[in-house]
């Protein structure tokens, strides 16, 4: 499922052992209404003949290209990732959108690193090695 790394965090004068992996999650697109996507390959498949020059004859395979591409916008949207903390015993997987993390990059946190994980209700945050930190939405919780 990842990479299983142990980490350490201060919290006052000890040190707590953490078992971060990482991995991708990967959604179905978000469900939208069958008019609103029927009508978004309609258009894109519109472009796509406009573009190549008004050819005749080419309906299926201008809509076959629109619906491949419109599909391929929806799932790259939707992407999700996952970190897993282990703290006191229990797995923590915490969810986020690699577009929207602030550059972090999974595997960013080697072998022996220490981590400062700070959890907040629904929230996971991890600092990085750089400062910066990665906020996570918990979505599992494994004793």
């Amino acid at each position: 499922m990842g990479l299983d790394l142990k980490h350490s965090s201060e919290r006052g004068s000890s040190k707590e052992k953490h078992h971060v992996e990482t991995d991708q999650l990967r959604d179905s697109p978000t469900p939208v209404v069958a008019a609103d996507l029927h009508e978004a390959i309609r258009r894109r498949a519109e472009e796509i003949y406009i573009q190549s020059g008004r050819i005749p004859g080419r309906d299926v395979e201008n809509w076959t290209q629109a619906e491949r591409e419109i599909l391929d916008q929806a799932a790259t949207r939707n992407r999700r990732a996952a970190i897993i903390v282990r703290v006191n015993g229990v797995q923590y997987v915490g969810e986020y959108r690699p577009e929207s993390s602030d550059g972090y990059v999974p595997g960013e946190f080697g072998l022996g690193a220490s981590v400062a994980v700070r959890l907040e209700g629904d929230r996971m945050c991890i600092r990085r090695a750089n400062g910066k930190e990665l906020v996570t939405r918990i979505v599992r919780r494994i004793v």
